[in-house]
Parts: structure tokens; C-alpha cells; sequence
């Protein structure tokens, strides 16, 4: 297969669908070729099917938002106890020195300001960001360095804001530390212990079936089996062999699922969360393929590496099962909190932007209208976004209105058919500030994977391994493909390859980072036309 398939310019602003050039739809086109490698259809699921699928993700969603709400509420507890018993105890104990009293109205900012600088530097360190399993130590390593530089950000804050009104003291800032320390570790100790006692009960399970069979297998079974706390369900094991005769050992209290091949549907019908393979003699390819058959399902893929000889990269993070170590080669990261959490970003950012942009918005219709008459401010078109449903999409009208029965063809640099003001909102994007409308209503993201229209979706899905995956999270005004060069008239497979890889690697700092890249690039992309 070519590396680049075929050319789809990023932006269409007529209201007529136009002809790609060079590309029929047809069974006769020969300028796409097919690829070996086989791509999963998107799985036609029953209503019923679907619906429960629906039901259970919105279920986990809301646990892991509970679990984080209350996590944060007790951190911000603790955090604000530590500094008010920092003050108390440096207020009630002569140490020698001078004792500073805080302007009530000051202290009040101050504290504000380092209960916010805390909780940030928590984040940062990832401690929200702790998995099923992970060592107490190592968690309370994070809460001492997070506290540290919380500390820090708050002293550096405080006194950028308040100047010569900001005074402290450094007998109070060690108490804090030392308090804070304490009491996070606390009371984090005592919410882990009640949630391992729920999962215990069977809440927050996570369904994992392990691939393989052997004595890999039956280790890794034991260890889930001996910590119900973390929450682990072995929904059963698929055997790594058909060989006529051949019998799938199986460990103790779990049960055969079905064979390799059969793997994606295995995991469609018993709802799986993680796959854990412990296949030994596993080549590259062979691996590779078998990443591929759930590439297009949402379940997090792990390794146990004892079986493999890997050389792990930037993609390839290693986690632990209670002293096991698991290769990390897929992982849901825009799962539970974490849509939340970017929703939450998408309606605040687009809500501000369009009230500060909308005097810009009505001037550019304005000339829309007063330029091009006869056709409308604003140009419509259906896309796909996320689970593969179609949606409106809204830009600014940058071409000349050639009627309901033209069949122009594709936007082209230099496209005679734009209007003058069409040049100018399409070179700096100015044309697609409609879009937020689109985001602020749900359909859209800020931040994610180029929307297509439907029939290139559909002709794409057939000739690029793991096109669909794109579709698993919302489409996007700008990409990681985006700020990378990759618009307009590029490689549509190279296009995937970075959207699967934000797709699988989201995180808060990543979509501010490309937020920040693409202000930089509207004024230097070549390829907007």
C-alpha cells in the first residue's frame, strides 16, 4: 500500500458536495490500493446490545467521577488543615523568634492561593492519576514531592501577587510540609481502605481476560485471585492454540472463553475491560496482529513481559499487578474523570472565546453579507464525530455561492472560486471560529482528530488499518495531526497514525500544548487554502 493514499484537503466550503479529484466511489478506482492487513468492521451491535454497553460505560464514568470527587474533596481537607495547624501550633509554641501575625483578609488569600498551588503540583506529580494495584510507598513518595513543590508554587505566587504584603515564615512552611504530608497520607489510607472493601463487594470491577495458557497464565490468576480488593474480575482465558488435540491448560477457578481467533468477539460479548497476554514465543508480527484484532474496542492491552524480549519506547509504559510487571501497549486514556474533565475544559474555553471573539464573528458576517450577497454567512456540512455519528458543522461561507445544482470540484490552493474576504478568514482559519458553536453543543471537541464526511469515513474505513479507532473520541477543531503539517493536501495515514496516538495518550497538558501550537501555527501553515 502507498504511504500516501490519496489527497483531502481539509476545508470545503460550498454547499454542494464536491468531487474529490482523482477518486471515484466506484469499484473500478485504482488510485487507492487494498492492504493486506485485514480491518475490523465496526461491530453491529443489537439496540440492546448497545444500550447496555452505553448504560455500563456512563456507570463507570460516574464511579470514577465519585471516587475522584471525593478523593480531591479529602485532599483539600487535608491540605487546609495542614496550613491552619501549621499556623496554630507556630502561634501556641515560643521557638525563640518572632512570631509574624497575618492580616486576617491577607491570610485568607494566602491561603487560598497555596491550597490551589498544592492541589496543581498533585496533579502534576500524577496523583490522580493512580492505578488499581500501585505500591502505598510509591504514592506517598508522589504526595512528599507534590507537597514540596506545592509549597514551592505557593511561595512564588503569593509573592508575585502580594509583593511586600506577603510574609511567611519558615518555620510555618516546614510545619506545612510536614502536616500536609501527614494528613493527605491519612486520610487517602483510609478512602483506599474503603474502597478495597467495596470492591471487594464487587464495586468498580474491572472484567479482564488473560491470553495465553501455561504456568504465565496461571500466575497471573493467582495474583488476581489472592487481591479481591483491587477490583479485578477474570472473566476467563482465551487459549493461544486450535491444534487438534491440543488443550488449553487453565488455572484454578477460571474458565475457557474461546480460542485467539476469536478474540475481538470474545471481548465484545463479555463486555472486557483489559486484556493481560502472557503468550510466550510471541514474535513482533504476531503481536502486532493480535493489538490489531481489539484495535477498534475500547480495553486497555497489557503484557506480562516475562513471556517477551521487548525493548520498550516512549509508547510502551510499565505498570505492576501487586509485584508483577505489565507491559503497557494500549490504553483507554479519555475514560471515566478524565471526560469529564476535558468536557469540562472544551465548554469553559469555547464559551470564553466566543464571548470575546463575538464582536470579530459579527463584523465577519456583516462582510460576508455586504461581499458575497447571495448566498448565506454561514456554510453547513454533515461529518462524523464520535461513535460514528454524523453531525452539522458550522464555518463561515469563504466561496462563492454557485447554486444547489453545481458539482464543483475540490478546494484547491489558489481556488478561483473564493471570494476576496474568502482568502483571508481561510489563511489564518478565521472561517472555522463557528466551530465552537459546534463544541459548546457537544458535538465537537477543541482538541482531537480531523471530522471527515461520511462516504470518505466509509472509504477510509475500508483501506486503513485502524481508521475507526479515530473515531472513539470526539472530532476536533484542531489535532496533533494538525500542528504536525499534516493538512490539506497530505498522507490521510500518516493523518491516523497521529490521531491514534493522541487518541491513546490524552492528557490535560497535551491538549493545552496543542492549543498553544496551533495559535503558532495559524500563521505559518502552508497548507490553509
Amino acid at each position: 500500500m502507498e504511504e500516501k493514499l490519496s489527497s483531502l484537503p481539509e476545508k470545503n466550503q460550498l454547499p454542494t458536495e464536491p468531487v474529490r479529484p482523482g477518486v471515484t466511489t466506484g469499484a473500478a478506482d485504482a488510485s487507492v490500493e487494498p492492504v493486506d492487513t485485514p480491518v475490523l468492521a465496526r461491530p453491529q451491535t443489537s439496540p440492546r446490545r448497545r444500550k447496555f454497553n452505553l448504560d455500563k460505560t456512563h456507570r463507570w464514568a460516574w464511579v470514577q467521577v465519585a471516587v475522584f470527587g471525593i478523593q480531591l474533596a479529602l485532599d483539600l481537607a487535608a491540605i487546609i488543615g495542614g496550613f491552619l495547624l501549621a499556623y496554630a501550633i507556630r502561634k501556641r509554641i515560643d521557638l525563640g523568634g518572632p512570631f509574624i501575625d497575618f492580616n486576617p483578609s491577607n491570610y485568607q488569600l494566602i491561603l487560598a492561593l497555596s491550597t490551589v498551588s498544592v492541589l496543581v503540583a498533585f496533579y502534576n506529580r500524577g496523583i490522580y492519576r493512580l492505578k488499581r494495584g500501585f505500591s502505598k510507598i510509591d504514592e506517598f513518595y508522589r504526595i512528599c514531592a507534590g507537597t514540596f513543590l506545592g509549597l514551592v508554587l505557593a511561595i512564588f505566587f503569593n509573592s508575585f501577587l502580594l509583593g511586600p504584603n506577603f510574609l511567611y515564615s519558615r518555620i510555618i512552611f516546614l510545619y506545612s510540609m510536614v502536616l500536609i504530608i501527614a494528613l493527605v497520607s491519612v486520610v487517602r489510607w483510609l478512602f483506599s481502605s474503603l474502597v478495597d472493601l467495596l470492591r471487594r463487594f464487587g464495586l468498580s470491577q474491572v472484567r479482564i481476560v488473560i491470553v495465553g495458557g501455561g504456568d504465565p497464565t496461571a500466575r497471573i490468576a493467582r495474583k488476581v485471585q489472592a487481591v479481591p480488593q483491587l477490583g479485578y474480575e477474570i472473566a476467563g482465558v482465551v487459549c493461544d492454540k486450535r491444534e487438534a488435540g491440543h488443550e488449553c491448560e487453565l488455572p484454578a477457578g477460571t474458565k475457557l472463553l474461546g480460542h485467539l481467533d476469536d478474540l475481538a468477539e470474545i471481548v465484545r460479548a463479555n463486555e472486557i475491560d483489559e486484556l493481560i497476554i502472557t503468550m510466550s514465543g510471541v514474535t513482533q508480527e504476531e503481536l502486532f496482529n493480535l493489538v490489531g484484532m481489539c484495535d477498534d474496542l475500547p480495553v486497555n492491552i497489557r503484557i506480562y513481559p516475562e513471556a517477551f524480549q521487548l525493548v520498550t519506547t516512549n509508547e510502551v509504559t510499565i505498570s505492576a499487578l501487586t509485584g508483577l510487571p505489565l507491559v503497557s501497549v494500549k490504553d483507554v486514556a479519555l475514560r471515566g474523570v478524565n471526560r469529564f474533565i476535558k468536557r469540562g475544559m472544551d465548554i469553559a474555553i469555547s464559551l470564553a472565546l466566543l464571548v470575546i471573539v463575538s464582536p470579530v464573528m459579527l463584523m465577519i458576517a456583516l462582510l460576508i453579507k455586504i461581499t458575497s450577497p447571495r448566498g448565506p454567512v454561514f456554510y453547513t456540512q454533515e461529518r462524523v464525530g464520535l461513535d460514528g455519528k454524523p453531525f452539522t458543522v458550522f464555518k463561515f461561507r469563504s466561496m462563492r455561492y454557485l447554486g444547489d445544482h453545481e458539482s464543483p470540484a475540490w478546494t484547491t490552493a489558489n481556488d478561483p472560486r473564493r471570494t476576496r474576504l474568502g482568502r483571508f478568514i481561510r489563511r489564518y482559519s478565521i472561517d472555522e471560529l463557528p466551530q465552537f458553536i459546534n463544541v459548546l453543543v457537544g458535538d465537537m471537541s477543541i482538541v482531537g482528530p480531523r471530522p471527515e464526511q461520511p462516504h470518505y469515513v466509509e472509504e477510509f474505513s475500508r483501506t486503513i488499518p485502524r481508521y475507526m479507532r479515530r473515531h472513539k473520541e470526539k472530532a476536533g477543531i484542531t489535532g496533533w495531526a494538525q500542528v504536525n503539517g499534516l493538512r490539506g493536501d497530505t498522507s490521510i495515514t500518516e493523518r491516523t497514525r497521529y490521531d491514534l496516538y493522541y487518541v491513546e495518550n490524552w492528557s490535560v497538558l497535551f491538549d493545552l500544548k496543542i492549543m498553544l501550537k496551533t495559535v503558532l501555527v495559524i500563521f505559518t501553515d502552508k497548507n490553509a487554502y
